[in-house]
Parts: structure tokens; C-alpha cells; sequence
């Protein structure tokens, strides 16, 4: 294995240092760079352990290494070894052999296993398994099930350590090259070399940037056009991570030349060759975000999408037939005084002019604030569709938001994605060619829908049959590129809307909708004198950190009887930071869900999970669960086996998924979520550090978000100027996006 150490050219280097032993445990490792401390037992008696640092890229514990390197002190930590470079050996005693299969390490074998299989084949354990995995059979208790498990478990950890001793060489971490070897097993190797930029578009977690580091590595030359295509694509889809369906051609160019580093000329000469390639881009005069035409340059998916929504809502809005004719000549006043006696109250005029439009439009949208009626005027349509018979399809884009919807309707509603039953690669069972058997489709939430998702939830209504978006359009615009629900509201859009403004006398009593309220008409929130609306003034960003921490863990659950980990929820603005999200969920984990010897725990590159940890997926996983597991879907922690090194989760959605161990770069912990990540879910609290800190991300509507998200309980945490910030700042320019130009609308939202 080569040195990653760089050393002064013509100083003579003392020779390095050899340390032999067996990895005990890691107590810190960058999944990034592969640096990580460790301790290690050197075998001298005693049970004294010795620190050892660098870049053990992965080794596992309860190997027995061989490292290369030098010896150091540290002042806090004392004598310690810098490891430069190391080789895993096998154990040679019966005791090392049990350690190390008992260790975790090869899935299928505990430490009970470990002990039979080493009772019975002694010495020679490890070659039985390496040539004659059959035999383990012999041991009482081991099955052909269990034994054919073991053996392909180690193969496969044979092939990834190969795999591993090649990317280390290349600066990759652990968890990306079990990634890597996954996706191409023996192939990997052959890949990595030659065809490096393909990992950035076929593994999951390898950008552009980890590719070029390791395309730098094999000697691909820096100003290959290979390396230029797959810069500008990725300059594309962060622009769509951002939220953009297209970037300005003058935009993308100059992100390209800086990214790069490269000559203006030679992007412009691979932009030409990929925007004649069909899978490459889409160059197209368009209207820029300040309305301007500009040439938009787009990757072909989202291309597609916005072409494919726009011309799918024309033609439901304009089309033939009707799946619920009954409502184009109805008495409203008869079925809104049916209505009455059946809900006990009655509408609003916005309110009625509302439901009329749902049931008599094809097309329409619901929009509106907290306290407004938005979910009662729902219910209401829900109730006229089906007395009149009609097939109702309720969705939301989260798993929470549609089990609101359905307790709201007392009808059964699901994830778009369940709904449509999106497959792995993101097709869809539910299309044009196979529509849902629906009348009225109804999603609320629709301001968290993203172009693609739109794109194929619209895709799959039927010809004749009604489509509402329900959805509260100052609020943060969805995660995905798009903004699907703002763009539905533009001036001129042909699609019909009602936006309900009048705060029902109910809700004027809660200081959470009042609030909400006067944040999104850019007045402060009052935050004295209220029970359910609360600031701990906390000037310094560390300090407010602190005190979240002690609100939601303590606090909050002492004077409100709330389930710290069901029932609160905080929202950070931003992930970094003493006051982000990261900070948070270690310091809330420690409090609600502590390190305890009889609780199984499994750490994995910088996070530590345990039985109980609340949990969020942060990727689409179409492999997963029933119909796949989704980005924001949340859970709880409820089993952990480090045998068979796997963790289970009981989603939000009351469904329980697996993880195998090296999954878990699929989870974080969601003590604490950014405010983006809450986008259709509701907690009964929450708590917002509102800190200087998070300066530039302090804008109204991300405030807005954050209360809109509590059902009973806002506390802010943080300094009133970075309050006053957040309230003032308008949301700086649109996102581009063209959908209100292919609809016939401008880009100016009507009020």
C-alpha cells in the first residue's frame, strides 16, 4: 500500500517504524479522508491499549495490522503511533482467529459461532473457510443456510479489501469503495482506472469531485474533454440540487471554467458536442429569472419533465369528458346546505368558491396560510365527491402529510410515491399508458412537489378526471428543482386558483397562526405574553446551541408532558454550524438516547446509531421496503444485530425496513432536521435556534416554514437581531424554471 505522506525534498527521512496488533476500537473516523484514531492492542499483556493515527482506510476491528510509521506524543493523549500505511494479516492463534471472526467482521458469525467454529477446526479455521467453506457444516448449530452465508460473506470481504487496498491509493473512503465494489464488483478495479468519470453519474454519493480526484490519480489529463462534459454536467445538477431546472448558457460557462480550471473555448467546444448528444443537454431560448430570454441550458430529464407537465396540464385543463359530470349543473345551495348539516359548520364564501372550482375544474389549486380553512374547505370536497359516488385519490409528498390528509378526509391517502408505485430507476407503475382509477385526485402539501415528481404524478391522472394541488405557497419552495405550485400561481397561468386569506376566529387565538401570520407579512412575532410561543434570548451561537438542546431534550417535556423524541422536533436553519443540525443531533442523542452498557450500538464514519435513535433516509432508495423507501422519510431505531449486521427501522409510515451496516450512509440522526428537510411534516413543538450564525440563510420564508410546522408549540432560541434579519429578508431571486412560460403564464405570482 502506498504512503499518503508528503515529505521535504532532499531531507534523508528516518526509516519508518513497524507496529504489529489487533485493532480494538475506533473511536473516531473521517468517512472523507480516511483519517482516523484508533486503538489497537499490541499483544505485551496487561490490557494497556496504544493509540494509533492516520489513514486506516478500511480496516475493521478485531483485524490483526501490520502498520508502517512513526512514533509521536501527543499532550493529551500521550505516546501514540502515526500509521503512514498498513496491511491487514490474518490471526495466527486460535485466540486471534476467534476475536476476529467473533469481531463482527464477517456477517452471520458472533462471538458464539466464532467460539464453535474455532473449537472445532482449531489452527487451521481460517484456511477451512478460505478453501473448504463446506465443512462448516460440522459444527453443531451451523446449517447449509448459514454456512453457504458465511462463505459468500467472506469472499465478498476479500474482494472489497482488494478493492480498498487500490482506492486507498486514490483517497477514497470506506464506505464509497464497499459502494463502488457493489455496483461493478470485479469490475471495479478495471473501472476506477480507465473509466473513472462514470462513478460520479452511477454511485450514489460520488460527485464530480471525489471522480476527478481519483481521474487525477489514474493520469487522466486535466484538460481531457471527457473531464470537461462530465465538469459541466455536474455544474448542472448541483444547479439543480439548488433548485434550478436550467442555468443561463453565460452561467453555466463560467461555473464550467471555474470548476475546472480550464480555457473558456474549450468549454464552449464541449458544451456544442454534448448538446448534440441526445443524452447530453438541451440548449433553449427561454425566459430568464428576471423574465429576460436567455438560452437555457438543461439536463435532458428535467428537459423532459417540464415540456411533458406542461403540455399533460393543458390537456387535462382543455380535454374531453368529465369523470364527475354531476357538478356542472348542481344546486350548490342544496349541497352546501347538505353539507352544513353533515360538517356542523359552514363554509366561507372563499371556501365555497373554493370547492366549486375542484369540482367543476379539471385543474385547480388551493392555497392559503395557517388558520385559513385550507384543510376543513378539503374535507368538504372529499365529502360532495364521494355523496355523489365519485373514485377520490388523496396524496401528499411525505409520509406524515398523508396520514394528516387521511385522518383529516377519513379516506385513505398515501405518498405520491406509494401512490404511483414508483419502481427502482424511478418508473412508475402509474403512467399515461396505465392512469390511476380516479375521478378526483386531490395532493396537498403541493408546494413540496419538485418538477419530476409533478411530472409523473400528472402523468398518471386519467383523461376527464379532476386534479387539485393543495398547498401553502409562501413557504419554502420543494427540496427538488422546480417550483411547481408557485409556477401553477404565475400571473397569466390558465389554471384556475383560490387563495383563502381570512384567519378563522379560532385560530386567531393561537399564537403560533398569529405569528406565522405577521412573520410572513414581515412584522415580528410577538413573543411575550403568549403559552404557546416562546424566545430564549441567546446572543452568542454556541450558547443557543446549548440551550436548544435543553429545551427540547428537558424543558419542553417537564412543563408540556411531550415525548422528547416523538413530539419535538427541532428545526436548525442550516446543518453546520455550533447551532446546525449535525451539532445538534449529537449533543440531543447524548440526552435523549445515551450510550448505555446493555444498549448494542453501531458507529459508522462520524455517527453512532442505537436502539431507539430517531432516524431520517436521505436518499430515494427504490430498492427498499414495500415500494421503496423516500428522501425525509423518518423513523425510529427498534432493533440492532452485530451479528448479522443489521439494523431495523419502523418508518413514519409504520412500515419496517432493514439496513445492512454498510447501508448507513443512508441515515442520518433527525433529532434535529434543517427547515428544508420538515417541508410537509408537523410536530405538536418545535424549536428553532434563530442565530447569527445562519446569517445568510435567514430569510422569511424559511421562518415561515419552521413555525408553519407546529401543530401546538414554537420556541425560538437565539438573538432578536437575527430574528429581525430573518423576518425583513425577502427570498433573493426565483429559481430558474420554465414552467410558467410553457403554461401561457408570466413569472410574476398573482396575489
Amino acid at each position: 500500500m502506498t504512503s499518503r505522506t508528503g515529505h521535504s525534498a532532499g531531507l534523508p527521512q528516518p526509516r519508518l517504524a513497524v507496529l504489529e496488533g489487533v485493532l480494538e476500537r475506533i473511536t473516531y473516523a473521517n468517512e472523507e479522508n480516511g483519517y482516523t484514531v484508533a486503538r489497537v492492542d499490541t499483544g505485551r499483556g496487561g490490557g494497556d491499549l496504544l493509540t494509533v493515527v492516520g489513514s486506516l482506510l478500511g480496516a475493521q476491528v478485531g483485524e490483526s495490522l501490520r502498520m508502517e510509521g512513526r512514533w509521536g506524543s501527543h499532550p493529551q493523549y500521550g505516546k501514540q503511533f502515526t500509521v503512514e500505511n498498513y496491511t491487514t494479516l490474518l490471526p495466527a492463534t486460535i485466540q486471534g482467529i476467534r476475536r476476529y471472526l467473533g469481531s463482527g467482521l464477517v456477517k452471520g458469525i458472533g462471538p458464539v459461532f466464532a467460539d464453535r467454529i474455532t473449537q472445532h477446526f482449531g489452527i487451521d479455521t481460517l484456511k477451512i473457510i478460505e478453501e473448504d467453506p463446506k465443512r462448516l457444516i460440522e459444527v453443531p448449530g451451523l446449517g447449509p443456510k448459514r454456512t453457504k452465508k458465511i462463505a459468500d460473506a467472506w469472499e465478498e470481504q476479500k474482494a472489497i479489501k482488494e478493492v480498498m487496498v487500490f482506492l486507498q491509493g486514490v483517497g477514497v473512503s470506506t464506505s464509497i469503495a464497499v459502494r463502488i465494489y457493489k455496483k461493478y464488483a470485479d469490475a471495479s478495479i478495471s473501472i476506477v482506472k480507465n473509466e473513472p468519470y462514470r462513478l460520479a453519474a452511477d454511485v450514489w454519493g460520488i460527485g464530480f469531485l471525489t471522480a476527478d480526484r481519483i481521474a487525477q490519480s489514474v493520469g487522466i489529463p486535466h484538460d481531457s474533454p471527457e473531464r470537461v462534459k462530465s465538469g459541466l454536467q455536474y455544474a448542472l445538477s448541483q444547479s439543480t440540487d439548488q433548485g434550478h431546472c436550467f442555468l443561463p448558457e453565460d452561467q453555466l460557462i463560467a461555473d464550467a471554467v471555474k470548476l475546472l480550471q480550464v480555457d473558456t473555448g474549450l468549454v464552449i467546444e464541449c458544451l456544442g458536442e454534448l448538446a448534440e448528444d441526445p443524452e447530453g443537454v438541451v440548449r433553449e431560448q427561454v425566459p430568464g429569472p428576471d423574465g429576460s430570454p436567455v438560452t437555457g441550458v438543461y439536463l435532458v430529464p428535467f428537459h423532459r419533465a417540464e415540456l411533458s407537465l406542461a403540455g399533460r396540464l393543458k390537456r387535462l385543463l382543455n380535454g374531453e369528458g368529465d369523470r364527475m359530470p354531476g357538478f356542472q349543473d348542481v344546486d350548490w345551495g342544496k349541497a352546501l346546505g347538505w353539507l352544513r348539516e353533515r360538517t356542523g359548520a359552514s363554509l366561507a364564501p372563499e371556501q365555497e368558491e373554493a370547492v366549486r372550482l375542484a369540482l367543476t375544474r379539471k385543474v385547480a389549486v388551493l392555497t392559503g396560510g395557517p388558520g385559513c380553512g385550507k384543510s376543513f374547505t378539503v374535507r368538504s370536497i372529499v365529502e360532495l365527491a364521494r355523496a355523489k359516488k365519485a373514485k377520490v385519490v388523496l396524496a401528499a409528498p411525505t409520509g406524515r402529510a398523508a396520514k394528516r390528509l387521511a385522518e383529516l378526509t377519513g379516506a385513505e391517502a398515501s405518498t405520491v410515491h406509494r401512490l404511483l408505485e414508483l419502481k427502482p430507476g424511478g418508473d412508475a407503475a402509474y403512467d399515461q399508458d396505465r392512469p390511476l382509477d380516479a375521478d378526483l385526485v386531490v395532493v396537498d402539501e403541493a408546494s413540496m412537489l419538485d418538477l419530476l415528481l409533478a411530472n409523473k404524478l400528472v402523468k398518471a391522472v386519467p383523461q376527464g378526471a379532476h386534479l387539485l394541488f393543495v398547498g401553502d405557497v409562501d413557504q419554502l419552495p420543494s427540496v427538488g428543482a422546480g417550483e411547481v405550485l408557485r409556477d401553477l400561481l404565475a400571473e397569466r397561468s390558465p389554471v384556475p386558483a383560490v387563495r383563502l386569506t381570512r384567519i378563522f376566529r379560532q385560530a386567531q387565538q393561537s399564537g403560533v397562526v398569529t405569528n406565522a401570520h405577521r412573520i410572513n407579512s414581515g412584522i415580528p412575532p410577538l413573543t411575550q405574553g403568549l403559552g404557546d410561543f416562546f424566545l430564549f434570548v441567546e446572543e452568542e451561537t454556541e450558547d443557543a446551541g446549548r440551550v436548544t438542546v435543553d429545551v427540547a431534550a428537558r424543558r419542553i417535556p417537564a412543563k408540556f408532558g411531550l415525548d422528547p423524541r416523538r413530539d419535538v422536533q427541532v428545526l436548525a436553519p442550516m446543518h453546520r454550524g455550533p447551532a446546525g443540525a449535525g451539532t445538534l443531533n449529537g449533543l440531543l442523542q447524548q440526552a435523549i438516547t445515551p450510550a448505555r452498557p446493555d444498549l448494542a450500538e453501531k458507529r459508522f464514519g462520524g455517527r453512532t446509531f442505537r436502539v431507539g435513535d430517531k432516524v431520517t433516509q436521505i436518499r430515494n432508495n427504490y430498492e427498499k421496503g414495500a415500494n421503496g423507501v423516500f428522501n425525509g422519510t423518518v423513523g425510529v431505531v427498534t432493533a440492532l444485530d452485530v451479528v448479522d449486521q443489521k439494523l431495523k427501522v419502523l418508518t413514519d409510515e409504520d412500515e419496517e425496513v432493514d439496513y445492512d451496516f454498510d447501508e448507513l450512509d443512508e441515515l442520518a440522526h433527525a433529532y434535529a432536521v434543517t427547515i428544508h428537510r420538515s417541508q410537509g411534516s408537523e410536530y405538536p413543538a418545535v424549536v428553532i435556534p434563530v442565530t447569527t450564525g445562519a446569517w445568510m440563510m435567514l430569510q422569511r420564508n424559511l421562518l415561515y416554514t419552521a413555525v408553519t410546522r407546529a401543530k401546538k408549540l414554537v420556541v425560538l432560541v437565539g438573538s432578536r437581531k437575527a430574528l429581525g434579519q430573518a423576518v425583513r429578508t425577502v427570498s433573493a431571486g426565483r429559481r430558474c424554471t420554465a414552467l410558467a412560460h410553457r403554461l401561457g403564464g408570466s413569472d410574476e405570482p398573482r396575489r
